[in-house]
């Protein structure tokens, strides 16, 4: 599975059990709740009418009850009053308060139920008997067996004069005309709740896939090291960009050894042959020669230093390469011109060897963002690669063109004997060369590993392809819009 998977299910995994765990216990909550509150105002309720019956609870005579009395017809009026109220948006339109006396003996004096209880000994429930033992007096009772929704409460408070108890008033309340309240309110706690879920998983996503695309710019920018791609590393914020930062440094300390122990092995096999045959020149000096031999021996002790003098210039000049981040000192350069003056500069080789040039393709206008110096660089040892193994009296094929991409090619083609395929990959390496027509000498090969250092500072690239006859060189940069 993949990381983005596995964090983003880990997040939801965690999100969704947070949110189920804390809806839960929240919509468990809100009926007890409510009911609570309920309770509490019933209790203000009953005391606050065990107040408005002292007085004619205290009249009474022995068998008398409070039917006709002034506190009688003020719970009917209560009854009868007509209600159109909205809470917040729910419509009442009906009074449910349930309202019945008992004297100190636990008897029915009023009651403003449909029942009309009056008379009635209920001393044995639960409101009425604790209140008259002086303690909270309260009941939930269920109208119908076994639903839950006709639950009423009934919450009593003493009626007292002094220190006597004169009897006690019970105040009930359906439970369902609360109901709607509940209802309501677990409606917009589970919506609150999906909508938080909703949000936070949003967030997860977000997160998931900022971590994700800053972990494939992590792989990508290794895999591009492992390539020998030079690139500066990511720009990723946090720890994710102190690893990134870490890992080029790592890299730089890993490449410059690298790049060390390569570089000694192979200048090691390159100098091997000229330092042959300078000894084997020396030596042969030493002994008596004629003038002839001892010229053409001399001879080769110049050309073997000349030939080591190359060799050392182009591999610190590639070395300068290797430590630049990116360009000098870029400029807009018309490319055809810089080819032209590149031409040039080796106009002396080009008529020594009797070649000639074919422009297939010329664009003057075509220009890109480039360091003068390093274009002059690639241009002189491409076109000079191609003149050590361009035969005498042929062709050079020439082309300055733009292509799909924003690209500004320069195509070389010579008319040599060409590269095998399998060695066109390996092209551009320092120290991999083919030999020269006529001649068992092979080049350093860095000259052509120079050209690719210097495209991939301007972020271009070099490629190779077979001409039959010849081999066909082409130069990609950037060109400018």
């Amino acid at each position: 599975m993949r990381l983005g998977l596995r964090v983003f299910f880990a997040f939801f995994l965690i999100a969704g059990l947070s949110s189920f765990l804390l809806l839960r216990v929240v919509l468990t909550e809100v009926k007890p709740s409510v009911r609570e509150v309920m309770e509490d105002m019933l209790v203000d309720t009953a005391n606050l009418l065990a107040e408005l019956a002292r007085d004619d609870l205290a009249a009474l005579q022995s068998g008398q009850t409070l039917e006709g009395s002034r506190f009688a017809e003020r719970v009917r009026d209560y009854a009868q009053r007509p209600i159109d109220a909205r809470i917040w948006g729910l419509h009442k339109q009906s009074l449910d308060l349930h309202i019945y006396v008992t004297d100190a003996e636990g008897r029915v004096l009023l009651d403003s139920g449909p029942a009309r209880a009056t008379g009635q000994d209920y001393s044995a429930w639960r409101d009425v008997a604790l209140t008259l033992r002086g303690e909270y007096g309260a009941r939930s009772s269920r109208a119908v067996a076994g639903d839950d929704r006709s639950t009423v409460m009934y919450v009593a408070a003493p009626v007292r004069r002094g220190e006597q108890l004169l009897g006690v008033v019970t105040v009930a309340k359906p439970v369902a005309t609360i109901q709607p309240f509940i209802d309501r309110a677990e409606r917009r706690i589970l919506l609150a709740g999906l909508g938080l879920l909703a949000l936070s998983l949003a967030v997860g996503v977000a997160v998931t896939w900022w971590l994700v695309l800053s972990v494939r710019r992590l792989r990508e920018y290794a895999q591009r090291v492992q390539a020998g791609r030079r690139q500066p590393p990511p720009a990723v914020p946090g720890e994710l960009g102190d690893l990134a930062r870490a890992m080029d440094a790592m890299r730089e300390r890993l490449d410059g050894r690298e790049h060390i122990e390569h570089t000694v092995r192979a200048l090691t096999h390159e100098l091997k042959s000229p330092l042959a045959a300078l000894r084997g020149a020396g030596e042969l000096l030493q002994e008596e020669l004629d003038a002839a031999d001892r010229q053409r021996f001399a001879g080769q002790v110049v050309a073997q230093s000349e030939r080591l003098t190359e060799l050392v210039e182009r591999l610190l000049e590639l070395s300068k390469l290797e430590m630049l981040p990116a360009p000098a000192h870029p400029e807009p350069l018309p490319l055809q011109a810089a080819v032209e003056q590149a031409l040039q500069a080796l106009a002396d080789r080009l008529q020594q060897q009797d070649l000639h040039l074919q422009w297939l393709h010329r664009d003057p206008a075509l220009r890109l963002r480039a360091d003068a110096e390093l274009l002059a660089l690639a241009l002189a040892n491409l076109l000079g690669n191609a003149l050590d193994f361009a035969p005498p009296g042929s062709t050079l094929e020439l082309s300055v063109h733009a292509e799909a991409g924003g690209q500004a090619v320069f195509a070389l083609r010579d008319h040599g004997p060409g590269v095998p395929a399998a060695a066109l990959p390996q092209l551009g390496q320092r120290f991999f060369s083919t030999a020269r027509p006529g001649s068992l000498r092979k080049g350093s090969g860095l000259g052509l590993a120079i050209v690719r250092r210097v495209a991939e500072l301007h972020g271009g690239h070099l490629d190779f392809e077979p001409a039959a006859p010849g081999l066909r060189v082409r130069l990609s940069l950037p060109a400018l819009a």
